[in-house]
């Protein structure tokens, strides 16, 4: 079928143009401080915190954590004894191991809320900083981008942008053109939306293991706000545009590399039913037949009528699933990275390796360097701690630090807890393998733009 009606062309055009302004659009917002950039999805979970308060979410999520601790054992053990499939037990039933870490999480958020605990859990830079700052931040955002994320995976776009992209993503990433979409609202947009994308394309069978695994390890880069919020804490706002140039770079060389060398090369090529992943052919007339295919895909959508289902299963998913899992990673994480000297030990191959790169203040820069699996912002912490004053280091401190990706306090713990076949180990190698591609990359750029 050749020829599309204008009621399912519109079906495609307008629901994805919504979706690309409200995931992929920065728009300018005037602050206290003067004009940011911001996602409007981003606004909207900004909106909300403001309205309900920041405190009020720190005891939503509290209790939240609670909750998902023990139905998830009680759902996990009708599951095991009926066999029963329902709406309530996809969101709840899973392995013991994640109940073992849902039930840590859920005690971490009791003990940092009350206050009762060694500082290793519940000081300002560890427990504190996750329970009162992060996870009230992820449930925001998770009930919005989950809710809307229908309006880029349900109406056509994924398979247009998929068709324009077909013969490109193939030979460069080792994935599908309906990939494409993922990357951009990574890129563009927030990494945790882009793990969401990802797992909800695996989760329905769109991507195979080996595909979802790639997507979401080698394009969730943090959002523009979270980037300029890191330019801005180093004081080198100014260097905005050269920062984005080299993050682009250094994040395109990794991610053409990263999908030909184990871990990721090694994930199966299986979609989660276990049938064998197809690699497409190459097309020709992609522009038109992408069309057809999104405006088909609109009108099926529209016929369903489930998108509003769709989002809420995403929506819960993400808040049960998701939240106790960073707030038992994400809070021993930072607790090691605070309270331990293991990430000073592990920095120390790095010096040399900075000084024969002509890195002013390496011996400082190289504590940062593996600081940022824990959490993304610490790297520029320990750097403003440092009193690092050379331009050029903090320009590739900042930069690394957002190429690396792999965080435990929000992607990691956000990666590892879904349905991608990514397990803790993997995501170590992953961070160590991008610091090792990006930094050299990252330094001739810096000596190159500043």
């Amino acid at each position: 079928m050749n020829k599309v009606s204008l009621k399912s062309a519109l079906m495609f055009i307008i629901p994805s143009l919504i979706g690309i302004f409200l995931f992929m659009t920065p728009i300018p917002i005037e602050t206290e401080d003067g004009t940011s950039v911001q996602l409007p999805v981003m606004f909207a979970s900004d909106f909300l915190i403001d309205l309900v308060t920041m405190e009020a979410l720190t005891v939503i999520v509290m209790i939240l954590l609670v909750v998902t601790a023990i139905v998830s054992i009680i759902a996990t053990n009708v599951k095991k004894q009926t066999q029963k499939e329902s709406f309530w037990i996809s969101v709840f039933a899973t392995t013991p191991v994640w109940i073992v870490v849902r039930v840590v999480g859920a005690i971490l958020g009791v003990l940092v809320f009350m206050n009762v605990g060694p500082e290793f859990i519940v000081s300002e830079d560890t427990g504190q900083v996750l329970l009162m700052d992060l996870l009230p931040f992820l449930f925001s955002i998770f009930l919005f981008a989950g809710l809307l994320l229908p309006l880029l995976l349900n109406f056509g776009l994924m398979e247009f942008v998929g068709s324009l992209l077909k013969n490109v993503m193939r030979p460069l990433f080792r994935l599908p053109g309906r990939a494409s979409i993922d990357s951009m609202a990574s890129w563009v947009g927030d990494g945790t939306v882009g793990i969401m994308l990802s797992s909800n394309q695996y989760e329905t069978g769109k991507y195979t293991a080996r595909e979802a695994a790639i997507v979401a390890s080698t394009f969730s880069v943090v959002s523009i706000t979270f980037s300029i919020s890191i330019l801005g804490r180093l004081e080198i706002s100014h260097l905005f545009w050269q920062f984005f140039l080299t993050l682009f770079v250094a994040g395109f060389i990794a991610a053409v590399i990263t999908p030909r060398i184990p871990p990721l090369s090694r994930k199966k090529n299986t979609y989660i039913d276990g049938s064998e992943g197809e690699v497409e052919p190459k097309e020709k007339d992609v522009l038109r037949k992408g069309f057809v295919q999104a405006s088909l895909r609109a009108e099926e959508s529209f016929k369903q009528g489930k998108n509003i289902q769709t989002g809420l299963k995403t929506v819960f998913d993400l808040w049960f699933g998701v939240l106790p899992v960073v707030m038992a990673i994400g809070t021993i994480a930072a607790g090691v990275a605070n309270f331990t000297p293991m990430f000073e030990w592990l920095a120390v191959p790095f010096v040399p390796i900075l000084e024969w790169m002509n890195v002013p203040e390496a011996a400082a820069a190289s504590q940062t360097l593996l600081i940022g699996f824990a959490d993304m912002l610490l790297p520029a912490i320990l750097a403003e701690s440092f009193g690092i004053t050379s331009e050029l280091t903090l320009f590739i401190i900042a930069t690394l630090s957002v190429s690396q990706l792999i965080y435990m306090s929000e992607t990691g713990g956000v990666l590892v807890a879904s349905k991608i076949p990514i397990t803790f180990l993997d995501a170590v190698i992953i961070f160590l393998i991008r610091t090792i591609i990006t930094l050299p990359i990252i330094v001739l750029m810096g000596h190159l733009l500043l």
